[in-house]
């Protein structure tokens, strides 16, 4: 088996090595409240305490406002475990999150398509 690297252990026939909660420690609620259209930024503070390799992605990520979504989507995580992680940035200062900003109502179909779009140009 190769040596660990930096980013999630992958193998090109089975995926995933790391189940994606085991990230978390088996958490599935994080502390702040977060949604997927919440901006995380982040503060330019160090984390106050050791955090894993996943943090350190996820805070690489926050370096302008991006959404929770966006995050997840790199990090190729399941939302609640990459709202977790990002909590936990946020519990120790490293980030800050606000929540999305709606000019009409939070279902508005061009809002959702422009994330949609981002999304997809991103990855």
């Amino acid at each position: 088996m190769p040596a660990p690297q930096d980013g999630p252990w992958l193998d090109d026939a089975a995926g995933r090595l790391i189940r994606p909660y085991t990230v978390s420690n088996g958490r599935t609620r994080p502390t702040a409240t977060l949604d997927l259209l919440s901006q995380v930024m982040a503060t330019g503070q160090p984390p106050q305490t050791h955090l894993g390799p996943e943090h350190s992605q996820a805070l690489g990520l926050c370096e302008g406002p991006t959404s929770v979504a966006e995050i997840a989507a790199h990090l190729r995580l399941p939302a609640v475990v990459t709202k977790v992680l990002l909590s936990d940035l946020v519990d120790c200062g490293a980030v800050t999150a606000r929540a999305p900003r709606f000019h009409h109502t939070p279902t508005d179909r061009s809002l959702l398509e422009a994330v949609l779009d981002g999304l997809r140009r991103r990855l």
